[in-house]
């Protein structure tokens, strides 16, 4: 192959590849909870249109192909919600998610001035547990989601970006 995975601001022109990776593969978390109405399954091209237009996100690429990313958005109380972090499956382990979180962190917190990091994940994605414990994040409670999944909600302070970045 000999190409390397690149990461990148997401541009207008990649919402249908993100659309379609992110279908795919949240497919494993939809069978961990037996629900395929979970949020990134339902949601609309038109929705990651909007998505792309006015949050933060990134992109990973290989070649011109869209095999991973990521959305953020600084909320009212000032900490950046992280989300719909996804990694092509067959990529997947080689520190690619790892790479989207910390530009994501890097940008909503440089450009827009977030003071701490959140992100939702459910209870038995054990997966996603290591990674975001792994890049600081700590567990700060329990949520459910709008779908009926039982979610775990991490935090870390936007301080912490620089020292895992």
């Amino acid at each position: 192959m000999g190409m390397s995975v690149t990461i990148s601001v997401a541009t207008e022109q990649d919402a249908e590849q993100i659309f379609r990776l992110q279908y795919l593969c949240f497919q494993s978390e939809a069978a961990l909870y037996g629900n395929y109405r979970i949020d990134p399954l339902v949601q609309s091209l038109d929705s990651v249109r909007q998505e792309l237009a006015g949050d933060c996100v990134f992109v990973a690429r290989l070649g011109e192909e869209v095999v991973g990313s990521v959305r953020g958005s600084v909320t009212e109380d000032g900490a950046a919600a992280i989300g719909k972090l996804c990694v092509h499956p067959r990529l997947q382990g080689h520190g690619i998610g790892a790479r989207l979180l910390r530009a994501a962190e890097g940008a909503l917190a440089e450009e827009r001035g977030a003071k701490k990091f959140r992100l939702f994940t459910g209870h038995r994605s054990e997966g996603n547990l290591r990674l975001y414990r792994r890049v600081g994040y700590e567990t700060v409670g329990t949520s459910k989601g709008a779908d009926g999944v039982p979610m775990i909600v991490l935090e870390k302070p936007a301080s912490t970006y620089a020292t895992t970045a």
